[in-house]
């Protein structure tokens, strides 16, 4: 991927984004929300989607006692979520979207599933609170896409946007995004501290002003509450549908990725959430999937959803719940 981005924005530009924002309607949001909760699903199109779920899926471990052994072991449950799949379903399940690690562990990761497809995330940027000094968060990505990683999953100065420095804001983006190189950059908003929809809406725009087609933003890093929710993904999505629709709809328009992270555990969130994602960044063509219905411009990072789609997925195809112990992460 390449970018100009950072040779055209200014900090009047990053301003003007942020005040010329949308407000957000709280109370039609919300609604809206919940609305996309009552879709009746059939059973082929519930498979369906929760295979796809699975495939959107970031697996993630990000604690101080991560060891070589665990990424290794998280590696083997992302390549084969279900390992008695093809007995029990008649099939191979799809394996997830990406491993997240921290950036000493992107070569143990990277390693683990070469040649599968999995990509290897890294979070960066002095994770998850971004307090470092622009610099050593520079480095840190760099170390990491160096490593192997695929993707950089950077998170925001939230202290700078809610005192009103956006340039500052914008111009760490843009470095992380030059510095990302070949990789993708995933810009943690951090929406538990932002407060406000309307806080949101404008963080959003100010994220997706200063990043290139293919990147994501980003809800959450999972260790602040509440997490990712779907008025909040709703909202976020409604900025990438726009900024599609400025930019041109006729194959011209920019992509950008989304990705709700922390606090989707059960299928049933993740078949609601595809429900969102579909009817909000419709397809292009009447009746067909919308293009942001695949892991390249969505994803759901939450590591325990795993579980309850291999469940649900069992469940379908045999009458019977798993019990917590026969399933990979528990």
């Amino acid at each position: 991927m390449t970018s100009s981005i950072a040779n055209t924005r200014t900090k009047a530009d990053d301003v003007r984004t942020v005040r010329e924002a949308p407000s957000v309607d709280a109370v039609m949001l919300e609604q809206r929300a919940v609305g996309f909760k009552t879709r009746s699903i059939k059973t082929a199109s519930k498979i369906a989607g929760l295979k796809l779920a699975l495939s959107m899926t970031d697996l993630t471990t990000l604690e101080g006692k991560d060891s070589p052994e665990k990424v290794r072991a998280l590696c083997q449950r992302a390549i084969r979520p279900m390992p008695d799949d093809e007995r029990v379903l008649g099939e191979r399940l799809p394996s997830v979207a990406a491993v997240c690690v921290y950036p000493r562990m992107v070569g143990v990761a990277r390693e683990c599933v070469e040649g599968t497809g999995i990509c290897v995330a890294s979070v960066a940027t002095g994770f998850p609170s971004g307090q470092s000094s622009i610099g050593v968060r520079l480095r840190e990505v760099e170390e990491a896409v160096a490593a192997g990683a695929d993707e950089i999953d950077m998170v925001i100065s939230r202290g700078a946007f809610l005192a009103g420095r956006y340039g500052e804001v914008a111009e760490e983006i843009r470095e992380t995004a030059a510095a990302c190189g070949r990789a993708h950059l995933k810009v943690i908003l951090e929406t538990g501290e932002l407060v406000t929809y309307d806080n949101v809406r404008r963080a959003s725009d100010l994220a997706i002003a200063n990043i290139r087609d293919g990147d994501f933003i980003k809800t959450s890093t999972g260790k602040v509450s509440p997490a990712a929710t779907m008025p909040v993904t709703l909202c976020m999505l409604q900025a990438i549908a726009d900024e599609f629709v400025r930019m041109g709809r006729s194959g011209s328009g920019r992509k950008i990725g989304m990705k709700p992270a922390g606090g989707i555990r059960t299928a049933k969130d993740a078949l609601h959430y595809l429900v969102m994602v579909q009817e909000t960044l419709g397809p292009l063509t009447p009746g067909e999937a919308s293009p942001w219905m695949t892991p390249t411009l969505f994803r759901f990072g939450a590591s325990s959803l795993v579980d309850d789609l291999v469940r649900q997925l069992r469940r379908m195809a045999t009458g019977v719940y798993a019990a917590g112990y026969d399933l990979a992460g528990s």
